[in-house]
């Protein structure tokens, strides 16, 4: 399974420019299954390309999910959760602080088998220190990540917003591996996407999951699309994770054939 963590940035990219078409051509690059996209805009307007949850969703032919943090020149703004598997629960939870621009987290779950279920979490959090922490204490206080009832399957992913280390992967390293880690330190910056030299964007998973693969994408088009570059991770499904459910996985979910 590939996923993916992007901030597009309204679709804004480096030149200035609002091409959410870039960005489509970005993520059909990656190919990924499961796509957490942050500072999604949907304004209100005629043309296809304004509702650009709508319209990456289109074009990819995926499902998907966009959990409001605000409203943006009339329409919804926020995080949008792409999955190539049916999402079954989506809820929006609002982390904003007071004085500071509203910000939030998306949980949305796919089902890999009968009786198992992959948790996702598109995670933006603020700019300054304070206001991070405070999201990260308000987080472990909802058990929002470790609620034992959710089981073991859960990634979180998305823009932490963190320049250096600080209580939120603090936080998150003590409950899950971080795909960063993975990774020479010099490797792992994501923004600016054209020079990168802050690495902002992060994926966490439980540990019982079996990392394969983490890389920034860094495509032309990438560099220019939007002000981040794309983290994506590869991990492994368990087979028995899938019996049952064949018919709505992807083909490289499918078992081998024992023949």
């Amino acid at each position: 399974m590939r996923v993916a963590t992007y901030n597009v940035h309204k679709c804004r990219g480096i030149d200035g420019r609002i091409r959410p078409e870039r960005i489509v051509e970005v993520l059909r690059e990656i190919d990924a299954d499961i796509i957490a996209l942050q500072e999604v805009a949907c304004r209100a307007g005629t043309r296809r390309v304004d509702h650009q949850a709508r319209y990456v969703t289109e074009e990819l032919g995926l499902h998907s999910h966009l959990g409001e943090t605000r409203r943006y020149r009339g329409g919804p703004y926020g995080n949008l959760l792409l999955s190539r598997l049916p999402i079954h629960f989506a809820r929006h939870h609002d982390l904003s602080i007071r004085g500071r621009e509203r910000r939030g987290l998306l949980r949305a779950d796919v089902q890999l088998g009968e009786n198992s279920w992959l948790h996702l979490f598109n995670v933006h959090l603020g700019t300054a220190v304070v206001e991070r922490r405070i999201q990260a204490r308000d987080i472990f206080r909802r058990r929002l990540f470790t609620n034992p009832e959710l089981g073991s399957n859960k990634i979180i992913l998305g823009d932490f917003n963190e320049w250096t280390r600080d209580l939120p992967s603090e936080f998150l390293s003590n409950h899950f591996e971080s795909a960063n880690s993975h990774m020479q330190a010099s490797r792992t910056t994501t923004f600016p996407g054209f020079l990168p030299m802050f690495a902002l964007d992060y994926i966490y998973f439980d540990r019982g999951l079996k990392l394969q693969d983490v890389t920034i994408h860094r495509s032309r088009m990438a560099q220019i699309a939007s002000d981040h570059l794309p983290l994506v991770a590869e991990f492994s499904v368990p087979m028995d994770s899938a019996n049952g459910y064949e018919h709505l996985l992807p083909p490289f979910f499918a078992p081998a054939d024992s023949n």
